[in-house]
């Protein structure tokens, strides 16, 4: 994560602006502006190499019987387990997007603190370490062309943010304090447009506003209005929740799904690493 953009978030007041739901919250498929509705997708999103919250997100979505799953980015990352958590991704998702941390790896870190960037050399040796020279350039491979930005027939789908898709923050905040910010970034959505990246999970609308899973509860109706929708973090939550989170495409609505998992066998994992900042697990068990 970048340095300027980190320390705002660490101090940055997740309680969202109203307490009123937006009035689409209960909306039919009727509405929704396309002529076919697609089986539900779960979209998941900042892994960041935690292994126990991945395999819990994905148990879930087995047990509802969801097959459809896409990625967007972060993969890699802050966490202990880099190798599994994308092999899991190459295996489970249709797509996997590009992140600033899945980037910072094929790439070079750009204005990481220090914990992100030692992290970030680390995981590159796990990838370059790997004695299987197959399993190895697959992964490689597929950093090498992840793309992005993606458009569906229902939404469009990056990191970050439309307008800047690997780097650029929307925070809840900017709702007040950066309308301007937030209107152009909506001049880029079609309609539907879904995000991670801040790992803080809710729904943007034009007002601006934000609106939180827990005031939806839980769940925000789609109707022909444009919204761009934040799935959380399943590897590294920061809205004071420690359970990961994801998020379900339905045909007429955006479920927010949280699960809980072994947080302390991640923390456990990253104190065991010397190039990982104690940080980096601790924060888990508070969901910061």
């Amino acid at each position: 994560m970048a340095l300027g953009s980190a320390l705002n978030h660490e101090s940055e007041d997740t309680a969202s602006p109203r307490a009123t739901p937006p009035e689409n919250a209960a909306a039919s498929s009727s509405d929704i502006p396309t002529s076919q509705v697609a089986a539900p997708l779960a979209i998941i999103s900042d892994i960041h190499s935690n292994f126990e919250a991945l395999t819990a997100v994905l148990a879930e979505i087995d047990r509802r019987n969801i097959t459809r799953i896409a990625c967007l980015g972060d993969v890699i990352g802050y966490g202990p387990n880099p190798l599994e958590c994308m092999d899991l991704v190459l295996q489970r998702c249709e797509f996997s997007l590009m992140g600033n941390h899945d980037f910072a790896i094929f790439y070079e870190p750009h204005n990481f603190n220090t914990a992100a960037e030692n992290a970030a050399f680390w995981t590159r040796s796990q990838f370059e370490n790997d004695p299987e020279t197959e399993r190895r350039n697959q992964r490689w491979r597929h950093l090498g062309v992840m793309q992005t930005r993606i458009a569906r027939d229902r939404f469009i789908a990056v990191h970050a943010s439309p307008r800047r898709p690997i780097n650029e923050y929307i925070f809840p905040d900017d709702t007040y304090s950066a309308p301007g910010k937030i209107a152009a970034i909506f001049e880029r959505v079609p309609h539907l447009c879904f995000v991670g990246h801040t790992h803080v999970p809710g729904v943007f609308v034009t007002d601006p506003d934000f609106y939180s899973p827990d005031e939806l509860a839980g769940r925000y109706g789609l109707t022909s209005a444009k919204a761009i929708v934040n799935v959380g973090s399943v590897g590294q939550p920061r809205d004071r929740d420690p359970r990961a989170s994801f998020g379900i495409l339905h045909a007429d609505s955006v479920e927010f799904v949280r699960v809980p998992y072994d947080v302390q066998t991640t923390v456990e994992k990253v104190q065991a690493i010397d190039a990982l900042d104690n940080f980096l697990g601790l924060r888990l068990l508070e969901g910061r």
